[in-house]
């Protein structure tokens, strides 16, 4: 088979890294300090990866947070930017409401607990789909210009900032707290949103801003003096918003759905964006046209698609892989900061006097966004893939954030609608580093890669990826490939497994990687590193000087090294799938390793699962776990690398009865009972059906909502029911019309609908146990 041959030339790179933004800087009370160069930021003397995860604290029930935090910790997330939405804390002129989901308070407290740092993006304008755009309605009745140095607006933007710094007064990184970062304004000079308090959405338009940067100075100032004091303040910086670096540091994004573009009704199919396609951040490209030397700051995200909220006249399913592709191709391109929007999504809180603080094209409650975390904690698939990356990042970020771009020749100038053409770039530093693939493109069908190959040319030698013939990768997929790697002095020339993280243990150090999906492993090691070396299942050959191993891609494999120095390093080489289920965690000052299918929690009273199934196996590899964690659990299979336990509680079947109205609405008697239980954490409320919006009632209030887009309308009942009795929910779906319009031919003051058939159809309804075990 003919081999597809690439190349490029990383010779004669310099990599030019020097302190910048001194005005964003700041110490906490021991005297670390917080700092930026012109690629990434610095934290005590260290290269500090960021990994942004929004998650919007007033959109979630108050009594779930902690675990929620306690997710995306193990997910990754090292920074939580979350919105302080103004009209869900002042919805009534003047009373101001931090208790119960909106206490600010307590969820940074929440933050600092778990060493979580915090962005409060504290507008006063959000956007985030909320109404008006997180304005309140009485807003709308002053006499001023919104968004605008005007000195009446001002009045109450200083009233809503002080507010604010009460709730947090001394939780700022100054005060040993954890908010290292301020967002003013969003979007500020680029986009408005609907005032729905008007006749109809898009008929009156709350203003993009003006004043410029005088008003983003202005706000910055009424923020400090309300305490909020903090290293860094960011602005929006995308679609020549204003966010100016002797005020901001500039953040930036990308999505690759779109639903907005369907305001414009001419628009009948979302295009292809170029979002998937490899840049390099130190020159204007795509989505990326700053007022300001992109080589003097470095490009920093907070808002790549973590998922993305189905509008009415947007009807999508996310790919999940999507979401760490395109942080696969923001990394190539030079982003050691990267934010997801949002990475946990939530509920919309109901109003006062305003039933629904929604945003008019969005679900009156649901605010899923299809996020790497759902409304009700599910996690999904971009959960699992994006945790392989975070442990990389940031176990690795000494070194990797030092490294710069390289594009090969012609890589920005790839179309989205070219899925022929091999999409890759590097990331390096002295001549090691890491090939970035993808092959995964929105809204376009990609196929599986066959028997391509990269060379690299270096200052001093050229290496081939792999070693002979070609690899092949999967479509849809992406990775990450090292070259040149320094393992404890034993040097790893080429690979076609993805690293994940190390942990030292015992006096060894031990790497894990695992097989891109459709890529046959392949190490390529220097042999004058090597003194010895032992695979548990594979191939090992030698020759011109290297070692090459080809580990048996159907299993986990072990490669053990000793190094020149008698050092021991042991690599484990996962199949896709384990990855998947692979977790590395801190308890009792010990670094551990585990695997298991489920969610994991862990905190200082020891590890939690969370699983739709009653019985989960958790698997433990070569003593690398506290004996202590799993000593009293029962053993399913032993044999020379793993040890797997199994835990199991009673199956618990919900009991609930349907009592069908029409084809579409159905009323469901559930027994809540269930929900008392230790082993219960909640219960899932599973619809399958066809038609337009489905919606959920209890007590004759809408608890959730959703419009329709072929997956599973799911919804967690502990928050939203009296548990402990029988209770009824009602569903209502309404159904898509064929052929509608609205007649209003009468001559009297009338109109009707008329259509031609409807598709209205409920087609399962399940009630799914969340079970939670304990060690």
């Amino acid at each position: 088979m003919k081999t597809f041959e690439h190349s490029i030339d990383l010779r004669n790179q310099v990599n030019d890294i020097h302190p910048a933004l001194p005005q964003l800087h700041g110490k906490d009370p021991q005297g670390n300090e917080f700092s930026f160069t012109n690629h990434y930021m610095v934290r005590d003397n260290h290269p500090f990866f960021g990994i942004c995860g929004e998650f919007h604290f007033s959109r979630y029930n108050c009594d779930e947070w902690e675990d929620e935090l306690i997710k995306m910790k193990m997910g990754g997330i090292n920074i939580i930017p979350t919105y302080v939405i103004w009209n869900h804390h002042e919805e009534i002129k003047g009373h101001f409401d931090w208790t119960g989901n909106k206490d600010l308070r307590r969820f940074i407290l929440l933050c600092k607990k778990h060493n979580i740092d915090v962005i409060l993006r504290i507008g006063p304008w959000d956007h985030g789909e909320a109404r008006n755009g997180g304005y309140p309605d009485w807003l709308y009745a002053e006499p001023l210009v919104p968004r605008s140095n005007d000195k009446r607006y001002l009045m109450f933007v200083k009233k809503l900032y002080d507010e604010i710094g009460k709730q947090v007064h001394g939780l700022f990184y100054k005060d040993g707290g954890p908010i290292i970062g301020i967002q003013l304004e969003n979007e500020f000079q680029h986009a408005g949103a609907a005032w729905e308090i008007t006749t109809g959405t898009s008929n009156e338009w709350i203003p993009s801003g003006s004043d410029g940067n005088e008003h983003i100075k202005t706000l910055k100032k009424l923020a400090k003096e309300a305490g909020m004091i903090a290293p860094i303040y960011t602005g929006t910086g995308w679609g020549g918003a204003v966010a100016e670096t002797d005020t901001v540091l500039p953040l930036w994004g990308g999505y690759a759905f779109w639903p907005w573009i369907f305001y414009d009704k001419t628009v009948k199919e979302h295009p292809a964006t170029p979002e998937y396609i490899y840049r390099d951040y130190r020159y204007p490209t795509y989505n990326f046209d700053p007022k300001y030397d992109p080589k003097e700051v470095p490009y920093a995200a907070c808002e790549m698609g973590g998922g993305m909220t189905v509008f009415y006249s947007y009807r999508f399913k996310l790919p999940y892989q999507s979401v760490d592709a395109m942080t696969n191709v923001k990394v190539a391109s030079g982003c050691n900061f990267v934010g997801y929007y949002v990475f946990h999504g939530g509920s919309n809180p109901r109003g006062i006097k305003t039933p629904y603080l929604n945003e008019a094209a969005t679900p009156k409650i649901s605010y899923d966004y299809q996020a790497a975390l759902g409304e009700f904690g599910q996690a999904r698939p971009s959960y699992y893939r994006l945790k392989r990356q975070h442990y990389f990042f940031t176990t690795f970020q000494d070194d990797f954030c030092k490294m710069e771009t390289v594009l090969p020749e012609g890589a920005e100038d790839i179309k989205p609608e070219d899925t022929k053409q091999l999409r890759y770039s590097v990331r390096q530093k002295d001549g090691s580093g890491y090939v970035f693939i993808n092959n995964y493109q929105d809204h376009i069908e990609t196929t599986d890669k066959k028997n391509e190959s990269i060379t690299l040319n270096l200052d001093n030698e050229e290496l081939r990826i792999p070693n002979k013939g070609g690899f092949d990768i999967d479509k849809e997929e992406s990775c990450i490939l090292p070259f040149n790697l320094n393992l404890n002095d034993i040097l790893l020339k080429t690979a076609t497994v993805q690293l994940i993280t190390k942990l030292e243990k015992n006096n060894q150090t031990n790497y894990f990687f695992y097989q891109p999906k459709g890529m046959k492993p392949e190490l390529v090691f220097n042999k004058e590193t090597v003194k010895d070396i032992k695979l548990t299942a594979g191939k090992i050959d030698q020759e011109n000087g290297t070692i090459i191993v080809h580990p048996d891609s159907s299993q986990m494999t072990k490669l053990t090294l000793i190094n020149q120095n008698d050092k021991v390093i042991n690599l484990y080489v996962l199949t896709n799938e384990q990855s998947l289920s692979f977790w590395k965690f801190n308890f009792n000052d010990e670094e551990n390793i585990l695997f298991a299918s489920s969610e994991l929690l862990v905190d200082e009273n020891g590890l939690r699962f969370e699983s739709e199934d009653n019985e989960i196996d958790i698997t433990a590899i070569d003593g690398l776990i506290s004996d202590t964690l799993l000593n009293k659990l029962p053993v399913i299979s032993d044999d020379d690398l793993t040890t797997t336990y199994k835990l199991s509680t009673a199956k618990v079947s919900p009991k609930f009865s349907e009592e069908h109205v029409t084809d579409g609405k159905v009323i469901l008697n559930i027994d809540t009972n269930d929900l008392i239980k230790d082993s219960i954490k909640d219960l899932r409320l599973k619809v399958d059906y066809q038609g337009d919006i489905g919606y959920a009632f209890y007590n004759d209030e809408l608890i959730n909502d959703n419009y329709a887009n072929g997956r599973t309308w799911e919804i967690g009942l502990k928050r939203n029911l009296n548990i402990g009795h029988d209770e009824q929910v009602y569903i209502s779906i309404t159904p898509i019309k064929k052929g509608q319009e609205i007649k209003s031919d009468s001559p009297m003051a009338a109109r009707s609908e008329v259509d031609s058939g409807e598709i209205m159809e409920l087609e399962n309804i399940a009630l799914t146990p969340v079970y939670e075990f304990k060690i």
